[in-house]
């Protein structure tokens, strides 16, 4: 049987082809890109507790007005004033304060000239009671005017102290160092006793009323560091003072009060995130930069012998300093892409970038 012929035609058209063929294959085989490498660092990093909450007064002193009927005359501070304790936030009307203590300061002298005459009088019956020049019944009644003016007299200057007491009263004043955060005193009011006047931020005290999950309460003890991320500032180191001894029972969350530093003074009223930081612990972490998120997943590029990239299921952990911990997919001897992985795939050929 005869075999059958190629064409001459067709013998030519494929040695046409194959220049065109290497030159397909060389640039399949052309790197995909030029990356960066990175090895996972081993770190001491603290297990820390997500929280967030508001930034509170650590105690709010409210100022009133302890007395009632009288006009304020002056009125010296305003919300976000620094005051010191006993200095004079407000000042009331005096004038009839001053007049009825005039009038009861008389009162007491006129009560001390009839304790002067009644005392003189029971001397005399003491002394002529037992010759019987006067009769018994008045010697006890001089006896009587006596210790009815002596009585008469302490009532009258306790009446004399209630004045002077008053009179204090119409000078309102701190009651501690602080800020004052409120006021509702106006010039001409005519207050009444309780009539709240300014609300003071003790010490200036700010405290982080954190909201925690109630599931770390167990972890979660005085003394502990805060991390607490205040707006347009530099994140705050706080301490934990106390522990709330209640859940909600509608969030499941339970305070943890944090202190901070004395001389950090955010606005009162802010709400804000941080985090509580319980025991140190190793962790594997490579740059932020090297995490690729797929599909809700997140993957690390890493790199072999043979230039080539393989794409591994990284679970990541903590995230501090612009670093991420990996938990799982990787080990320190992993050679990664340092960034630019969201441009790659699986067995991409890459140039490695020499390190400066």
């Amino acid at each position: 049987m005869r075999k059958p012929s190629i064409p001459l035609a067709s013998v030519l058209f494929c040695a046409a082809l194959l220049p065109f063929g290497s030159a397909m294959a060389d640039q399949l085989a052309a790197p995909a890109l030029t990356v960066s490498l990175v090895t996972p660092a081993l770190r001491e990093w603290p297990e820390t507790i997500p929280a967030s909450g508001w930034l509170k007064p650590w105690q709010e002193a409210v100022i009133a007005s302890e007395t009632s009927g009288l006009r304020v005359t002056d009125v010296l501070v305003d919300v976000g004033s620094v005051v010191t304790k006993g200095q004079t936030l407000v000042q009331l009307s005096q004038q009839s304060v001053l007049a009825d203590l005039r009038k009861q300061a008389a009162a007491v002298e006129t009560a001390k000239a009839d304790l002067a005459k009644a005392k003189a009088n029971a001397d005399r019956a003491r002394q002529l009671g037992p010759s019987g020049a006067i009769s018994d019944e008045k010697v006890a009644e001089r006896l009587t005017d006596e210790q009815m003016a002596i009585a008469s007299l302490e009532s009258q200057q306790a009446a004399l102290d209630s004045q002077k007491i008053k009179l204090a009263q119409t000078t309102v004043t701190a009651v501690d160092d602080g800020l004052i955060t409120s006021r509702t005193a106006n010039l001409g009011a005519v207050v009444s006793t309780g009539t709240e006047l300014f609300r003071l931020v003790r010490q200036q005290r700010v405290e982080w009323q954190a909201e925690v999950s109630a599931r770390f309460l167990s972890r979660i003890s005085e003394g502990l560091s805060v991390r607490i991320n205040v707006p347009d500032e530099r994140p705050v180191q706080g301490k934990v003072r106390l522990v709330g001894p209640s859940v909600s029972t509608e969030t499941g969350r339970a305070i943890v009060y944090v202190t901070l530093p004395a001389d950090v003074h955010p606005p009162v009223g802010l709400y804000v995130t941080g985090s509580i930081e319980l025991k140190t612990t190793s962790a594997l972490t490579v740059p932020e930069t090297a995490i690729v998120f797929r599909d809700g997943m997140s993957y690390v590029f890493t790199i072999g012998n043979d230039r080539r990239v393989r794409r591994v299921r990284a679970e990541t952990g903590r995230h501090k300093n612009g670093e991420v911990e990996i938990l799982s997919g990787i080990n320190q001897s992993s050679r990664i892409v340092a960034s630019g992985g969201a441009f790659l795939s699986d067995n991409d050929l890459v140039n490695v970038a020499e390190q400066g």
